[in-house]
């Protein structure tokens, strides 16, 4: 159940991401249409939450010291690689997440967190009832 609602809260943001940041969109695979579109956020969502659990966590153990020499402020590079990461495997389906470059992927994944966390704020007092 937890699952399932943080996949519906992580294709949420990216659906308000794709509204609000200019370089970050969503192609729909095939007919395009409104289930197809859906589907295709649940899918972006999942691929990006195995993305970052494995290889965002494998990163943020390495890059470890530079969390600390940069106070943190190296996660907003790491985010959005990982953003540029979800874009590329999804391409590679021929449908998905569409991210025109580098700091498109910074401003993402940054406003992809803020609306994340915001969500989950909301959804998680309903969740536990």
């Amino acid at each position: 159940m937890r699952f399932l609602v943080k996949l519906i809260i992580n294709a949420l943001a990216l659906w308000f991401t794709t509204l609000i940041v200019a370089g970050v969109d969503v192609k729909a695979f095939s007919p395009g249409g409104d289930l197809q579109l859906v589907l295709t956020f649940l899918l972006i969502a999942l691929i990006f939450g195995i993305v970052n659990g494995v290889v965002g966590t494998a990163v943020r153990i390495v890059a470890f010291p530079l969390y600390i020499i940069t106070l943190g402020l190296i996660a907003l590079i790491i985010n959005g690689l990982l953003l540029l990461l979800v874009a590329w495997i999804s391409s590679l389906m021929g449908f998905g997440l569409i991210v025109s470059g580098f700091w498109a992927g910074v401003w993402g994944a940054l406003v992809l967190a803020v609306i994340s966390w915001l969500i989950g704020l909301i959804v998680r007092p309903l969740v536990r009832r």
